[in-house]
């Protein structure tokens, strides 16, 4: 049965809710996704939560998130426009997390969407590392160095950032809850050094509602889309 999850969003003073959550379940494992589109159009808006559920669906049905996320980034990098410096298509950062029965967690991203597990203990373990220019260069965090929609190899990106175009990671097997948040809801919050711990608790649609709001209310004058999804995972998840 899947578990409890919810997911919440703001549009912040955006013009476009250009941030989207998918999740999917095939043979018992679950895919939960947060994808962040780049830009603010209807173009966007719409590709990015066709991505989102494209790569729950590989994700699940492949029962490994990097193997999922990789499937559909090499997809959209095939495609010949991809490679052109004329287009400009639509792209998302994009983190995925799939439970699998008596497996670890796994988690893959590209971007900076960030994944997060709280355990019932309350230490809140963050699992990925952003892939922007304030990781590689010590630079602008809002140019983010690898997305869903670049058409870089993981050799091409190593080249020129050090990290390749998809990372991954492995969270519990215990009970914990999954916290995937876009870069408009953990960064305000991070600004104004809080805790993120503290926006995580009450059921799962309490939290997510509570965290978005809070992201909004710390955010600046052009506060960012701001989403996230929470979910419930039992010991030997799903």
């Amino acid at each position: 049965m899947p578990q409890a999850h919810a997911s919440a969003q703001l549009i912040g003073d955006r013009s476009h809710q250009c941030d989207a959550t998918a999740t999917y379940t095939h043979d018992g494992a679950r895919a939960y996704v947060l994808c962040d589109g780049i830009g603010s159009t209807d173009e966007v808006q719409a590709w990015t939560r066709a991505a989102a559920r494209r790569v729950a669906r590989a994700a699940a049905q492949s029962g490994d998130a990097e193997a999922g996320l990789r499937a559909v980034y090499d997809g959209y990098a095939a495609e010949p426009a991809r490679s052109s410096p004329f287009t400009d298509l639509p792209a998302a950062c994009a983190a995925v997390a799939v439970a699998v029965p008596s497996k670890p967690l796994t988690v893959a991203w590209c971007g900076d969407v960030r994944a997060y597990t709280l355990t019932p203990g309350g230490g809140l373990q963050r699992l990925t590392a952003d892939h922007n220019r304030r990781r590689v260069f010590n630079g602008n965090r809002n140019y983010v160095t690898s997305y869903l929609g670049a058409a870089q190899s993981d050799d091409q990106c190593k080249d020129l950032y050090g990290h390749p175009a998809i990372e991954s990671a492995t969270g519990p097997t215990e009970a914990c809850r999954l916290l995937l948040a876009s870069d408009g809801a953990y960064e305000p919050l991070e600004d104004s050094a809080r805790d993120l711990t503290q926006y995580v608790t009450g059921s799962a649609k309490r939290a997510a509602t509570t965290f978005v709001s809070a992201a909004i209310e710390h955010g600046s004058s052009h506060a960012d889309n701001a989403t996230v999804l929470i979910a419930d995972l039992p010991t030997g998840h799903p």
